[in-house]
């Protein structure tokens, strides 16, 4: 997996970007990111790369 920069204009346009690939993820996955994260940090979520970035996203 490449990492990636990405930089934004504004602390703003940051927190949008993330809302938006939070919301992309609870629906493609059924499940807000509160329930996702909570399973995550039980172990009950497996560490795929989709499931890591998630979590991230999450903690910002």
């Amino acid at each position: 997996m490449r990492k990636q920069t990405i930089e934004f204009s504004s602390p703003l346009d940051a927190l949008l970007a993330i809302t938006k690939r939070l919301s992309v993820l609870e629906q493609q996955h059924h499940m807000d990111s509160e329930e996702f994260f909570y399973r995550y940090s039980q172990g009950k979520m497996p560490d795929d790369a989709e499931f890591v970035e998630w979590a991230n996203d999450y903690r910002h």
